[in-house]
């Protein structure tokens, strides 16, 4: 298979590295956090004005086109530079919900203002008793006339304090609040009346909020998709948004393990720079070898994105879920561990990104709970899958 990228994703890689570095040194992110939302709203002007945000959108409502390779090199540039900014709240998640299933209307008035960076989206769907399991909402959608009438309780929306727009999963019907059928989902103003939010910062330095709906009423053209019948679509939204988190990881560890070895080869002791010791040359391969299993892991989830067959796609988005939060532990562990006292410290830039890799692991699952999911479902590759036959014979070793 060709993993060659085309004249224009290495365009946009090259781009997106050279905004970062120009953008995004340690210490002007330190002085992002201080702002009011949290993140730069300069950053995300020029992120605008460049078009990075319409990479992922259909090119007739402002965007570019762009699909799962593309996201790939963007989350992939934006964990190498630890970005504060809500991309994947509005756009991975929010866009892509949009794209999937909102009505023309809807598209033509939020997609180019979402490509043009003046619109924000929050995915309102976590309740404290979820447990990462996609169809437990007990959030209650009932129709009041041409109205419906939301009601429930949402926790940890990203981005959520900022959002102009939430995207709100809620039950419409179903037997209990555990059933897949029934979830219907709405997208409603942030400042509605009825809907409250307390905002706070997560422990990796990005923002979050709790989400509370009471009495809210919304008209019927709020209604994305159809009703009583959002959890296919909820599912595939996470599948996507899973193999953008493993290429977010997959750039924190890329600067973790470089970072790594340029310390181990800079600090001297006992007279000699570290990276003349064979047993840390020898962690340093082990960390190399863990950030390698990661990238072909991500680069198989963004493949299986466009698999019909869905339990096949569950498995592989599982599988690589188990890789990354495996590596990025190995890797975080190993970079604060070499880099000694420091590594402990917030002026160092490794412990910062480990907490960001340690937060992408427990989003939308961690890997201990995809493992157990992956073996309820046969393995990666099922028992019962004939292996392909052998066209020529195998030479002894």
């Amino acid at each position: 298979m060709d993993f060659r990228l085309t004249d224009e994703q290495r365009l946009l890689k090259d781009t997106l590295s050279r905004l970062i570095a120009e953008l995004y040194p340690f210490d002007r992110r330190k002085h992002y956090q201080l702002e009011r939302d949290g993140w730069s709203r300069a950053t995300w002007a020029r992120l605008a004005d460049l078009g990075i945000l319409g990479v992922l959108l259909p090119e007739r409502y402002g965007g570019t086109g762009g699909g799962p390779v593309e996201a790939m090199i963007i989350m992939n540039a934006f964990g190498r530079g630890l970005l504060l900014e809500p991309f994947f709240a509005t756009v991975v998640l929010g866009g892509t919900f949009l794209t999937l299933a909102a009505s023309e209307t809807q598209k033509a008035l939020l997609l180019p203002a979402l490509a043009g960076g003046k619109l924000l989206l929050a995915f309102a769907h976590t309740e404290r008793h979820s447990r990462h399991d996609l169809a437990n909402v007990a959030a209650r959608a009932r129709r009041e006339g041409s109205q419906w009438r939301l009601d429930g309780e949402k926790c940890v929306v990203l981005h959520g304090d900022v959002a102009d727009k939430l995207l709100v999963s809620a039950r419409s019907g179903g037997e209990d609040q555990y059933d897949k059928e029934g979830l219907s989902l709405f997208l409603v103003d942030a400042d509605a009346p009825g809907v409250s939010r307390r905002g706070y910062q997560t422990q990796d330095g990005l923002r979050a909020a709790s989400v509370s709906l009471t009495g809210v009423h919304v008209n019927s053209d709020a209604l994305i998709g159809t009703a009583g019948a959002a959890f296919p679509l909820i599912e595939e939204v996470a599948h996507q948004a899973i193999a953008a988190i493993c290429a977010e990881m997959v750039g924190a560890m890329e600067e973790m393990q470089e970072q790594t070895v340029e310390f181990l080869k800079a600090r001297i002791q006992f007279g000699a720079p570290l990276s003349k010791f064979q047993v840390l040359q020898h962690r340093a391969a082990d960390m190399l070898m863990a950030l390698e299993q990661a990238r072909s892991m991500t680069m198989f989830a963004t493949m299986m994105l466009g698999e019909k067959d869905l339990t096949e796609r569950r498995r592989a988005m599982s599988a690589a879920k188990i890789q990354l939060g495996r590596s990025s532990r190995f890797v975080g562990q190993q970079a604060i561990q070499l880099h000694g006292g420091i590594g402990m410290t917030m002026d160092c830039k490794i412990g910062h990104y480990f907490k960001r890799t340690t937060m992408l692991d427990l989003q939308f699952g961690g890997a201990d709970l995809h493992l157990q999911g992956l073996a309820e479902m046969g393995g990666l590759i099922s028992p019962t899958t004939p292996l392909p036959p052998i066209d020529r014979p195998i030479k002894a070793l």
